[in-house]
């Protein structure tokens, strides 16, 4: 019986892990470039009583042997980077990812920074940075005399300066990829940092090497799907419950057991 309360209280432990997690989602679902999470679990070590194939006579063997699990846990979480929706804002200094990779920006602490949230705005000085002010790298700085900006979907920012007819080319915005996205941690305020798992940034222009192209005027939308989050957050639920039914069970019957004459 003490297995079985463990056991139920593993699961209850995993289950509120996985609740959080779809939380975490929900509250997401409408967060600019946010990419969903699932969580990962595993089953946990075994006791084995008896072994699969021993003899069981001097002829004949145990076909499946005897085993006792032992409970679950949450091994990891696994980052979901499918492409979500764009949305068309008209802003000309938004910049949505069609693809592969992202934004780099730079940290405070000089660090570098991944996003998938194109929502750039200017500063005092002009350069391009993100809502928390983190400046784009390599830097890029709109003129104070310019009249419009544009993005070309290799990268390129043109902005229209008064007195010169053809657009000025400013800088060139660059896209990361990585061999595992999967692998980078997320820091929040939309950003990531690369980690051995993800592997070292491939920085190189939007739409060269398999890397994504820019679209101007528009921002990814957060992949979460609520229906599909709240199918999870019902049968984690229930899970939570049927769990927490075990171990009333477990104590039933440990009552039973120490009543008996």
């Amino acid at each position: 019986m003490l297995r079985t309360l463990n056991i139920a209280a593993s699961g209850m432990a995993a289950q509120q892990t996985n609740l959080d997690s779809v939380s975490n989602n929900i509250a997401n679902a409408n967060t600019t470039g946010y990419k969903k999470q699932r969580m990962e679990f595993q089953d946990l070590l075994y006791q084995t009583v008896r072994a699969p194939g021993t003899a069981t006579s001097a002829n004949t063997q145990s076909p499946g042997g005897l085993q006792v699990g032992n409970g679950v846990r949450i091994v990891g979480s696994n980052r979901m980077f499918e492409q979500g929706t764009l949305q068309t804002t008209g802003n000309q200094l938004d910049v949505a990812i069609e693809g592969r990779g992202f934004l780099v920006v730079q940290r405070p602490d000089g660090t570098l920074g991944y996003t998938r949230a194109g929502t750039l705005q200017t500063d005092g000085e002009g350069r391009l940075v993100t809502p928390e002010g983190a400046p784009l790298d390599p830097a890029i700085t709109i003129p104070p005399d310019s009249t419009g900006v544009s993005v070309s979907a290799d990268g390129k920012v043109m902005v229209t300066i008064p007195g010169q007819q053809a657009p000025v080319e400013i800088g060139q915005l660059t896209v990361a990829t990585f061999i595992n996205p999967g692998g980078l941690q997320a820091l929040g305020h939309n950003l990531y940092t690369a980690t051995a798992a993800s592997g070292d940034a491939q920085v190189g222009a939007p739409g060269s090497d398999g890397r994504g192209t820019l679209l101007q005027g528009a921002l990814e939308q957060s992949n979460v799907n609520v229906v599909e989050e709240m199918i999870g957050l019902i049968s984690a639920q229930r899970a939570y419950e049927l769990n927490s039914k075990v171990i009333t069970a477990a104590d039933e019957m440990l009552r039973a057991a120490t009543q008996l004459k």
